[in-house]
């Protein structure tokens, strides 16, 4: 599945891409936000990143900024549709942070995961990553009021406090709804 927003294209990761997942997340500062990549990170975890035969159930989509050198691997993005709600993650290399790059590929997330038929989604973060929180609820995404435990192998494994979010996709609107109960990060009702 390939999508293009305002200046971004998604697509899915070929072989050859390893070596810019690899540059790009290989960075204390990046994994340690992240639930499922290892720390530290070695070139064969972007290999097999890349290479891993793919569950019919997982949207897995590199982050890349068009231009006129080319279109480097700035991130990922995925969809895990395995759960009975899917959950939606996403990294961003550093020097491409704080440019809105994160929320323009999850807006994108959301038109694929429309056009499959998806209704609900479910995300996380860290409570020590706000920035992820704002990018979540930007996109229309509300916290749930869960503040839970959550595995965090780029933190060597151990249990991290992570805020719990949630959106229902209305199809009729183009906008996500949210989901009962809406809490905000201060924990009083929204």
């Amino acid at each position: 599945m390939f999508m293009r927003t305002d200046r971004l294209f998604l697509r899915p990761t070929f072989p050859e891409d390893w070596r810019e997942i690899y540059r790009g997340i290989n960075d204390a500062g990046v994994v340690r936000m992240l639930a499922k990549a290892p720390w530290p990170y070695h070139p064969e975890n972007a290999q097999d990143f890349c290479n891993a035969p793919r569950d019919p159930l997982d949207l897995r989509l590199v982050i890349t900024l068009p231009g006129p050198d080319g279109a480097p691997v700035i991130g990922a993005i995925g969809m895990d549709c395995s759960a009975d709600v899917p959950e939606v993650g996403y990294w961003i290399a550093r020097g491409h942070r704080g440019k809105g790059y994160a929320s323009e590929a999850l807006r994108g997330v959301l038109q694929i995961a429309r056009s499959l038929g998806v209704k609900q989604l479910q995300a996380g973060h860290y409570i020590d990553n706000p920035a992820s929180g704002a990018v979540l609820r930007k996109a229309g995404f509300r916290s749930t009021g869960e503040v839970q435990p959550t595995h965090a192998l780029g933190r060597g494994g151990q249990m991290v406090l992570a805020r719990r979010y949630a959106l229902v996709l209305d199809d009729s609107s183009g906008f996500g709804a949210a989901v009962a109960p809406v809490m905000d990060d201060n924990r009083k009702p929204a």
